[in-house]
């Protein structure tokens, strides 16, 4: 078999895409896999890093603001099309997957022009523009939340949840987490996460509030403040106290989720799935600067059915280390998020949606 996957911009796109192809490729060790990101994206060193060739194309997004850049984007978008349409013709693929980002909707939407059999995977509760646009296109479409289901053609659509990466979806043991990181297995642990890129308003509430942190001293932070903002952030007085320990980027976050007691995240899909295959108990801060709100209405997936706490963005620095605490001292509701929010789980996404592909492959 030949099969084309794309997805990227961030890690949420990339990651899932990665873990279905070496799913497919675990089943079918012959089976050729090539890659179609955007040039100058996080795709096109992490797809090479994790062993898959990658081409990419000259696209990004068209931005809500007035841009500049706006005025390259019709050109950028008829570019892409036609590098699509020659990359897809030499590689010749049984069929195309398309995970997310500026290059799977251009990938995927020449793939449907050339009759290859299609599948795009939407991992919000709320579907964006491209996918509602490819939606009456492709062949097949995976959806992450019952919610979505709503957006797309009933008898092509079937629910999967979104693939995590493989090494988490085998849980380490506190002790295992708490040993790596080098903590305090007396104290009560929280892991604050704002992506891969960190997130500027989960750093500033933790230099702002240097006073409180000061006095929780029952309770140890790991803090991922991104690689943008660790020069920024790194020598602050929040980041120098002995019971908060600050990163750019955590490369084991399977050892990270085990050492957590409680877990203050973005609301992005990749992030919220992963969430719920660890049982940790949640307190989620979706992003505003996401497109359609996204974030927010993963968030109140979760919240309606009491699986997390949901914290607004402008509301995180003076709240959330009340919630913190409420949390601390109340086992019995940290219990019950954990046990809500891992019902949630979607433990066979990846091997679900590589069964779907590989049918369409063969036909």
């Amino acid at each position: 078999m030949r099969i084309v996957f794309s997805g990227g911009g961030t890690g949420g796109h990339i990651f899932p895409a990665v873990a279905v192809a070496q799913e497919v490729l675990r089943r079918h060790p012959d089976t050729e896999i090539l890659f179609i990101g955007a040039q100058g994206k996080m795709e096109m060193t992490k797809v090479p890093k994790a062993g898959f060739e990658i081409k990419g194309l000259w696209i990004s997004g068209f931005h809500r603001k007035l841009s500049l850049q706006n005025l390259l984007f019709p050109l950028k978008l008829l570019w892409s099309l036609s590098s699509a349409f020659f990359i897809l013709r030499r590689f010749r693929p049984d069929a195309a997957a398309g995970f997310g980002g500026y290059a799977s909707g251009t990938a995927l939407f020449m793939a449907t022009l050339m009759k290859t059999p299609t599948l795009i995977q939407e991992q919000n509760s709320y579907p964006g523009i491209t996918n509602k646009i490819l939606a009456n296109r492709v062949s097949r479409i995976a959806i992450a939340y019952d919610k979505a289901q709503q957006f797309f053609p009933k008898a092509r659509t079937l629910l999967t949840g979104n693939p995590i990466r493989s090494q988490l979806q085998h849980l380490a043991t506190k002790a295992e987490g708490i040993s790596h990181f080098s903590l305090d297995p007396n104290k009560k642990t929280v892991l604050i996460i704002g992506g891969s890129l960190g997130a500027r308003t989960l750093n500033r509430g933790l230099r702002d509030n240097y006073d409180l942190l000061d006095k929780l001293t029952d309770v140890q932070f790991i803090w991922q403040c991104g690689q943008l903002y660790i020069d920024e952030y790194k020598s602050c007085p929040s980041a120098q106290l002995p019971h908060v320990h600050i990163m750019a980027f955590i490369e084991d976050m399977r050892m990270a989720y085990a050492a957590a007691d409680i877990v203050i995240s973005r609301a992005g899909a990749l992030s919220v799935s992963e969430l719920c295959a660890q049982e940790k108990a949640t307190i989620l801060v979706p992003s505003p600067n996401v497109a359609e709100d996204h974030q927010t209405k993963n968030a109140m997936a979760l919240v309606e059915k009491d699986a997390a706490i949901m914290i607004e963005d402008k509301n995180f620095s003076e709240s959330f280390l009340g919630v913190v605490d409420h949390l601390m001292s109340n086992p019995e509701h940290r219990t019950r998020l954990e046990q809500n929010i891992v019902a949630l789980a979607h433990p066979k996404a990846v091997e679900l949606i590589a069964d779907e592909l590989i049918k369409l492959a063969r036909g």
